[in-house]
């Protein structure tokens, strides 16, 4: 099975940064046209400049992915720039610390907001548009789509400042698993990837307060470095090309082996 994606439509979410970015990039490199979606306008319209013509396979859309109408906009701007929506990936993330024991606090709402219900919805959302453009197309009986997650292994995190956070990577995956199934007798995969040791915006920013935390991710990854953004893209490629056809509801880690020594004791980056 090929691993191309070239010619095909893809939304890529949390676009303007890190990761998101890393993996827009990486697609139009494959040869996809891209939709790079984030709230970060200044940012995104700073990465594209000029690049975003009418005629080219790179557009930007700008909003907050969290409300129906901004996703709504998202999916119509995306057709009317590419007439279709082969592939989604969902991004967008965003961590906070907290005080486990504050029942006062919202920071995990605001977790679940913004890294599972934001997810679900724009899961939900597209997933609808690519069918119902399957069915106008007649594409009945074959693969329409393919959508991946990005996250963490914080969900398996023990971390009490991460609490929020781990609950909402736990909760995206489960969305993930159910998703899978409820999509694929349409002809649509939906996978996630979660990744650690790999240097995001997020890793980037923290990094530079808690400088000694390096050594300890290096330390206790078995690969002895930090990943740059772009050696996670090819995973993502991979889920969402036909040679990941028959792979639905899967969660692949990318983490250079952390997960399989003791648990360092940074944020899962």
């Amino acid at each position: 099975m090929s691993l191309s994606i070239s010619g095909k439509t893809a939304i890529v979410t949390g676009a303007a940064h890190g990761i998101g970015l890393a993996i827009a990039r990486h697609f139009i490199d494959r040869g996809a046209q891209v939709m790079f979606a984030d709230i970060d306008e200044a940012r995104l319209a700073d990465e594209l400049g000029t690049e975003a013509k009418s005629d080219g396979s790179a557009r930007y859309f700008a909003g907050d992915l969290c409300q129906k109408l901004t996703v709504n906009n998202l999916l119509s701007a995306t057709i009317d720039a590419f007439e279709r929506i082969d592939i989604l990936v969902n991004a967008a993330r965003c961590i906070q610390v907290s005080d486990p024991l504050d029942p006062a606090q919202t920071v995990l709402d605001d977790m679940l907001q913004l890294n599972m219900k934001g997810m679900l919805r724009m899961s939900q959302m597209t997933a609808k548009r690519m069918i119902s453009h399957a069915e106008q197309d007649g594409r009945r009986g074959e693969e329409i789509g393919a959508i991946v997650n990005i996250s963490t292994p914080a969900n398996a995190s023990t971390q009490p400042e991460l609490l929020a956070y781990s609950i909402a990577c736990a909760a995206q995956e489960q969305a993930t698993r159910g998703l899978a199934v409820a999509l694929a007798p349409h002809g649509i995969r939906v996978n996630g990837v979660a990744f650690a040791s790999v240097m995001s915006a997020s890793l980037q920013n923290q990094l530079k307060e808690h400088g000694d935390w390096r050594d300890a991710m290096t330390d206790g990854t078995p690969l002895g470095r930090i990943a740059a953004p772009g050696e996670l893209t090819h995973t993502v490629q991979y889920l969402a090309s036909p040679g990941a056809g028959f792979v639905t509801g899967q969660i692949v880690t990318v983490d250079g082996g952390r997960g399989l020594g003791d648990a360092v004791r940074v944020p899962a980056f």
